[in-house]
């Protein structure tokens, strides 16, 4: 299982994984689910998968092979015009995957599955983030649903609802996602640190901060129980409900 969000602000757009692997409760082991592609000046494309590692893989191998390959092969998410584009061809390529694997050719095995989201900026549009289904259509961020979560969303999407404003600045949006993420740390064994960040400032078409948050992490740490206190504190202060 994994976490992972990809959120959209009007200055542009923060993205945010774990990198917890596991295949039973007694086999754990830390992979990279976050994967950015940069052309200057024209284009920055983040992906993050969750699902099974094998298909996972052999998506963004196949991605990375024909964006570096010789130019006259395509497709590449390199050259498409546009995001919705991209979004098509990494819908495609994961189909592509998921028959491969699956012994009947089924595109929505259910042992091969996989969900992407794929986000960013080409020069021309504008910044964006989309959700690809295993069966290789997806959906588009909205103004009403201006995030998407794959994984084990149920823990850490109640927080986003709640605090999540478009005018955030990155470094409260980090803050924001580090509490989604701790709180589905507590809950959820198969997610875990350290924690992969990249935000992105719209029409720069480059990284603007990239981070990695360690098991170590003193802000970290400091934002996890700062978190707890605050919530203690808030039920605390609430009116008693009288039965």
């Amino acid at each position: 299982m994994t976490y992972c969000v990809g959120l959209r602000l009007n200055r542009g757009l923060v993205f945010m994984s774990d990198t917890r692997t596991n295949a039973g409760v007694d086999n754990f082991s830390m992979t990279r689910k976050m994967f950015t592609w940069q052309a200057p000046g024209d284009r920055m494309i983040t992906i993050m998968t969750a699902g099974n590692l094998a298909t996972t893989q052999s998506l963004i191998s196949l991605l990375e092979e024909r964006s570096k390959s010789a130019a006259d092969r395509d497709p590449s998410i390199m050259r498409e015009p546009t995001m919705f584009q991209v979004a098509r061809l990494v819908g495609a390529t994961l189909q592509e995957v998921i028959a491969y694997s699956s012994p009947l050719g089924d595109t929505s095995g259910q042992h091969f599955r996989a969900t992407v989201i794929v986000g960013g900026q080409i020069a021309g549009g504008v910044p964006t983030v989309f959700m690809v289904y295993p069966e290789g259509n997806f959906v588009e961020v909205t103004e009403e649903t201006p995030f998407f979560q794959i994984g084990e969303t149920k823990y850490g999407k109640p927080i986003l609802v709640r605090a999540y404003d478009a005018e955030m600045t990155f470094e409260d949006t980090v803050k924001l996602l580090l509490v989604s993420f701790d709180s589905t740390v507590k809950s959820n064994l198969s997610v875990g640190l350290p924690f992969d960040i990249v935000c992105y400032e719209k029409d720069t078409f480059e990284i603007h901060k990239r981070a990695r948050v360690e098991a170590d992490d003193p802000v970290y740490h400091q934002i996890s129980s700062g978190w707890g206190n605050a919530l203690r504190e808030a039920f605390v202060s609430l009116p008693t409900y009288k039965l």
